[in-house]
């Protein structure tokens, strides 16, 4: 496994007592029933064993905002139903909160919030505050912290238009809003959150990672979110942990995994209209003058980038930037692959 060490937020040496996760050697295999293709094999089934999590260790501790990454199929989902009591464990052991999730699963939830983004706990035919009214009830929330938590969610979440509004009338970026509004009203100490962004669009989405993120921050509240765009993990989570077929490949900071595929960097080059011949440079895009490459900055120093660049005739103006992440990750996706 890569382990990047270098932002102090995965140290062995965190007091045990600050320790919000602990996942030691855990393992979940799933039995699976296979029926061959043809009419004659309608009836016959074949029993495989598939291993969906496979021997993950990781720690998280309180105020973190780690990002839990991986492609479609890796144990992400999997890892999440295990940390909340949803499945329990083939092998090793979960701690959260300081309990099982298997022995305590009742009282850990009255100190944890979850998000899945393709579902809801809110009651369609009735107004948002109705659901709201109905958890306060359920979970025994003290009309203090119910009324502190209520005002919150109402101000940062821009709730006061939608709070009257049924739930079936809400479009996907109120409804996600709502959601998580109502998952925090007992003032959970840790969240998970399953592709919170999924499906939002521009403004929604800046409103959900700011919230979370403001949080985090002012808050200590310990976050744990899975999502398949990179760039939104990289500007929420300080830490990012990858899975890959099962198993953790990646413990560290972002910028850790820029080092492991070189350092990846993109310039674009506006010209009079010819395209530069750059050596050591990997031409992607261009089109009226203005031409996009790629290089390898711990292959091809940026000093010498830029002597090549001044040396070209025809060019105007340089803008030079780093990959996108998702690149980055998706490199390391078909490495692991290979």
């Amino acid at each position: 496994m890569y382990r990047k060490e270098s932002t102090d937020i995965s140290r062995a040496d965190t007091a045990p007592d600050d320790m919000i996760i602990k996942m030691d050697h855990v393992s979940k295999s799933f039995t699976q029933w296979h029926r061959r293709e043809g009419i004659r094999n309608l009836l016959r089934q074949e029993k495989k064993m598939v291993t969906a999590v496979d021997d993950v260790s990781f720690r998280i501790r309180a105020g973190e905002f780690v990002a839990y990454a991986g492609p479609n199929g890796a144990g992400k989902s999997t890892t999440m139903k295990l940390l909340t009591g949803m499945l329990q464990p083939t092998a090793g052991s979960i701690s959260v909160l300081g309990m099982s999730p298997e022995k305590d699963r009742i009282a850990i939830m009255k100190r944890l919030g979850v998000l899945f983004g393709n579902r809801t706990e809110l009651w369609w035919d009735h107004p948002v505050i109705q659901s709201f009214e109905w958890k306060k009830v359920v979970w025994d929330i003290p009309e203090e912290t119910y009324r502190r938590n209520l005002d919150m969610v109402t101000e940062l979440l821009d709730m006061g238009q939608i709070r009257n509004t049924f739930a079936r009338e809400l479009s996907l970026g109120q409804r996600m809003r709502a959601d998580l509004a109502m998952m925090l009203l007992h003032s959970p100490e840790l969240i998970l959150l399953d592709e919170p962004t999924l499906g939002l669009d521009v403004v929604a989405r800046r409103q959900m990672i700011d919230f979370l993120k403001r949080i985090n921050r002012q808050a200590g509240v310990t976050i744990m979110v899975t999502s398949h765009d990179m760039d939104d993990l990289e500007e929420m989570a300080r830490r990012i942990l990858i899975i890959s077929a099962g198993k953790l490949a990646y413990d560290g900071d972002f910028e850790g995994l820029r080092e492991i595929t070189g350092n990846l960097t993109r310039f674009t080059v506006t010209t009079d209209g010819t395209q530069p011949q750059l050596e050591g440079c990997r031409f992607l895009d261009g089109k009226q003058g203005v031409f996009e490459f790629e290089t390898d900055l711990s292959r091809l120093p940026v000093k010498v980038l830029l002597e090549r660049l001044s040396k070209a005739d025809g060019i105007r103006d340089v803008e030079i930037r780093r990959a996108p992440i998702e690149q980055v990750i998706t490199q390391l996706y078909q490495a692991w692959k290979a």
